[in-house]
């Protein structure tokens, strides 16, 4: 029982010190800075459907170029 506490007391302390050095560091560089952001991008899409966009003009430079 003691020898197994030898072990992992030191490898949960090395844990706690790994989780806390990742999100210490995740704070600084800007992860957490918006977090709503990302949540309302997904809601605003575009509502043109594709039949009704407008066509792309270098597919039409494309198509005109390749006829004879």
């Amino acid at each position: 029982m003691e020898g197994s506490l030898l072990i992992l007391i030191p490898i949960s302390v090395v844990l706690v010190l790994l989780i806390v050095g990742v999100l210490w560091w995740a704070a600084r560089s800007g992860q957490f800075d918006d977090m709503e952001g990302p949540a309302h991008a997904i809601l605003m899409d575009d509502d043109t459907p594709q039949s009704e966009a407008k066509p792309d003009k270098s597919a039409n430079a494309d198509a005109t170029q390749s006829k004879p």
